[in-house]
């Protein structure tokens, strides 16, 4: 069986565009689509059906999917287990490590792990490919990344295995003009006892949040649909640096990592709720994962052990 071949199919069924599945392969699309006509003539059968421009899998195609990634997953295993054996004759890691993560872990969290790594593996490339958590996460899953190091669920997903590596308090926050910031020292030079606003006020003003398919969204929606409120999010974006930005000059309240507050935004205290989130490293339970990874994998795990 071509790779190549399968390689195209899983993008395009990913990406459920023959263009955008052609981007990420740096390919034509004429290419992608002669390669995926080739598979079909092998298998005697369309594996997707295009109606007008919608691709979708067929019944074929679905029960295709699966068992071409696990394929893929095999024979990089093999060629990871072949590698392995020629980098211990030579006592150094060798290759290249493919990692998904988010700008904000990128930016903020990452670095030292990478600089550790890089003196210890410098013959190892690095292939950091900077995506929302999400998409890092489902990245892995096709088995595309090796791994991901993302925000994790905040429901588990046993599909793949999770290690915390930095717990991620959240915080509400607006600017420091912010009618809620106003609102917070009143209720406090009222009642030294009172330690913030209640969450129904925040409810009554616009948010800036990152998509509805984020976990921070969901971990945000998720404390509001407990208290039975709805949100008034006038704004989405799922760049932290740039919701903090909008923030800052008053257009709404949002919830951020605690460490991005300083003097541009302001945390507002919200009675009787704390949010956090975990961020961690993800991999694929099935795959096999090269002596790079695992050396990273280590690496990270011995952070979070210090930081305990």
């Amino acid at each position: 069986m071509d790779t190549a071949l399968l390689q195209a199919f899983l993008a395009v069924a990913r990406q459920e565009s023959f263009s955008q599945a052609a981007e990420h392969l740096h390919l034509t699309q004429p290419a992608v689509t002669k390669r995926i006509q080739a598979l079909e003539e092998q298998f005697g059968t369309p594996l997707f059906d295009r109606v007008g421009r919608r691709i979708t899998l067929t019944e074929a195609g679905r029960a295709l999917l699966p068992r071409a990634r696990q394929w893929l997953h095999d024979l990089d295993d093999m060629r990871r287990l072949a590698g392995d054996f020629a980098e211990a004759a030579t006592g150094q890691l060798t290759g290249t490590l493919t990692v998904g993560t988010s700008h904000h872990i990128g930016l903020h969290r990452l670095p030292p792990a990478l600089r550790a790594f890089s003196t210890m593996h410098p013959q190892v490339r690095l292939d950091i490919r900077f995506i929302d958590s999400e998409q890092a996460y489902e990245a892995v899953l096709s088995g595309e990344l090796e791994l991901g190091i993302v925000t994790l669920p905040p429901v588990p997903d046993d599909r793949l295995v999770a290690r915390v590596i930095w717990p991620d308090p959240l915080a509400f926050v607006v600017a420091a003009g912010h009618p809620l910031a106003g609102r917070a020292r009143q209720r406090r030079q009222a009642d030294d006892s009172a330690t913030g606003i209640a969450a129904a006020d925040l409810a009554g003003h616009p948010a800036i949040l990152p998509s509805p398919n984020t976990f921070t969204r969901q971990i945000a929606e998720g404390m509001f649909r407990s208290e039975g409120l709805r949100l008034q999010v006038n704004l989405e974006t799922n760049y932290l640096e740039t919701i903090k930005m909008m923030v800052s000059i008053g257009l709404g309240w949002s919830v951020l990592p605690a460490n991005l507050c300083d003097a541009d935004v302001v945390a507002v205290p919200v009675n009787g709720v704390r949010l956090s989130r975990d961020l961690g490293v993800v991999h694929h339970p099935r795959r096999v994962l090269s002596r790079a990874a695992a050396a990273m994998l280590a690496l990270l795990e011995a952070e979070a052990a210090g930081a305990r």
